[in-house]
């Protein structure tokens, strides 16, 4: 890694900048037609870091807090997948929840709220550690604010984005947020998706839904994430729809530029 540190201090300013604000491999330099030895080195790394991120079991207390999870009073449910090999082979698992899942969220989850939030392991246990802890007290500060109902939030593993309808079909929020981490690449494992439905229903597809990706520190920050889902959330009540129908558009203040 020193002989990149060392060869990027020769190189001018505009290429210096481009890699202050990408974490793509851009501009590294070669020895001969391959990568150098530290780009390599931190390829494996990032591989290595992705498969963990997706083969990583949830546990709450390790990945949230115990305090947090005290605090805000989360607990698990689980879909039809038995396993992490299960919920890898068999997506549409992971779509709905196990039975007794579903008596425990009727049990323990008011229905009718004007917002229900739910956290999903999804892909990504790495990204649900780093982001959920800083984005979920601002969405319920925002909510509170606002003066919405809120459901009891609760954790979901060996989750799809799916789980929406679910989640619309035994508790009947008006809008249903699901944050779930995404998908690892080689450029983070750190990445949290935020979903969106409006009165989530059976028959509901992706074009229901509206998302905001990417959150994470060099990405879309929490704080920023947080104003865009309130704000997304708003629209959808006022409109009555979510997806394809509703076109996300910024808040009258704005929001500062993605993180460098």
């Amino acid at each position: 890694m020193a002989e990149d540190s060392e060869s990027l201090g020769s190189w001018p300013a505009i290429v210096r900048q481009v890699r202050a604000r990408t974490p793509a491999r851009l501009l590294l330099g070669r020895a001969g037609s391959a990568y150098r030895t530290g780009t390599q080195m931190d390829l494996r790394d990032a591989h290595a870091a992705a498969r963990d991120a997706v083969r990583t079991e949830l546990d709450l207390e390790r990945d949230l807090g115990a305090a947090f999870v005290e605090h805000w009073k989360l607990f698990e449910a689980s879909t039809r997948a038995s396993s992490k090999d299960e919920y890898l082979l068999r997506p549409d698992f992971g779509r709905s929840f196990s039975e007794q899942s579903r008596q425990e969220l009727r049990r323990r989850c008011p229905s009718g709220q004007r917002l229900q939030i739910a956290i999903g392991d999804g892909l990504s246990v790495t990204a649900i550690s780093a982001q959920v802890p800083q984005l979920l007290p601002l969405l319920c500060d925002g909510a509170q604010a606002r003066g919405w109902t809120m459901g009891q939030t609760f954790v979901v593993r060996y989750c799809r984005v799916g789980i929406l309808n679910d989640i619309g079909e035994l508790l009947a929020p008006e809008v249903a947020v699901l944050l779930i981490g995404e998908r690892p690449g080689l450029a983070t494992a750190e990445s949290l998706s935020a979903y969106l439905s409006y009165r989530p229903e059976r028959n509901h597809t992706d074009a229901n839904r509206s998302l905001i990706s990417n959150i994470r520190a060099r990405g879309v920050r929490p704080e920023d994430a947080a104003v865009r889902i309130l704000h997304l959330a708003e629209r959808m009540m006022k409109l009555g729809a979510s997806g394809y129908k509703v076109r996300e558009e910024l808040p009258p203040s704005g929001l500062p530029a993605i993180a460098p």
